[in-house]
């Protein structure tokens, strides 16, 4: 098989993201290169209802850098993802114009299903499950993903607009949160769950930068006494010592309870331990983008 490199840029609500991947000998992928920075698109979002001009100009700075990174790299095709900014973003459209006009490429604006179902493939591509139905579970920084389905498919596909950087901005305002504010939060996060009926999945995994920080803190299976111990942990220490103890950087620290709390109501819903995937949105479109490349090759 003649080995193909290709590259996703993922804009999200917290995050701009980086994948670089080639082809294996399996039909597979390898990722070369992973790269993150920090946009806090979501900040705007939540505190004003449209994007700042200043941090649209900075996220099209951003995804001009990665997408010239990547064609160092060698990548032969770049897809450029946006998901929840555009969607929750009054001025949406504004920030999409600007990464076409920083990387001179056609960005592709991600629906909610779209990013679902994205999600649900990149996870699958990466991690082996042993029994169907299975559920993919996605906390973003804007929005939160559930999709059921297959190994090859989803088949129930929901998204809530609700993620871990917009349930902080809400109600995890002290440095740590108060028993209040995580009432208010638990709160928030059960109403906007209240209403899904899914499948309920055989095996479940947990993708994004939630689930794997919280497995870096030596959690492998997020059951529920497992969850709401961490919870308890976290959100008595400040942010400087929860980053210290999580081993991850501030912003990630800042936004890790509200991620942990939003977990603890899906593994509820789904009633089953949640597992924890590599691969989310940006394997996603990288599995179809090197299925697209093969089937015209």
């Amino acid at each position: 098989m003649r080995r193909m490199r290709v590259a996703v840029v993922d804009v999200g609500a917290n995050t701009l993201r980086l994948l670089v991947a080639e082809t294996d000998a399996r039909g597979g992928f390898v990722p070369i290169r992973e790269e993150r920075r920090r946009t806090g698109l979501g900040e705007d979002v939540e505190r004003r209802g449209r994007l700042t001009r200043e941090k649209i100009e900075r996220s099209g700075e951003a995804a001009r850098k990665e997408v010239r990174r990547a064609r160092k790299l060698g990548a032969m095709r770049i897809e450029v993802v946006v998901t929840s900014p555009w969607r929750s973003a009054e001025n949406g459209r504004e920030l999409i114009a600007a990464l076409e006009q920083a990387t001179g490429l056609r960005v592709q604006p991600l629906s909610e299903e779209d990013e679902a179902e994205h999600g649900f493939v990149g996870a699958l591509s990466r991690t082996q499950v042993d029994a169907v139905p299975v559920a993919v579970c996605d906390v973003g920084g804007g929005s939160t993903q559930i999709a059921v389905g297959t190994a090859s498919a989803p088949s129930w596909l929901r998204s809530v607009p609700l993620g871990s950087l917009r349930l902080t901005e809400r109600c995890l305002v002290s440095d740590p949160p108060t028993r209040l504010e995580l009432a208010t939060a638990r709160t928030e996060v059960a109403a906007a769950f209240s209403e899904l009926t899914p499948p309920l999945p055989a095996v479940a995994l947990a993708t994004g930068g939630t689930a794997r920080a919280l497995r870096r803190h030596g959690l492998r299976r997020l059951g529920e006494d497992a969850l709401e111990s961490a919870i308890e942990e976290l959100t008595a220490l400040s942010i400087v010592a929860r980053a210290k103890r999580a081993k991850v950087d501030l912003e990630r620290a800042r936004t890790l309870p509200a991620g942990a709390i939003i977990l603890a109501e899906l593994q509820r819903v789904l009633q089953v331990p949640l597992g924890v995937a590599d691969g989310g949105v940006r394997e996603g479109v990288c599995t179809r983008l090197l299925e697209a490349e093969a089937a015209t090759a």
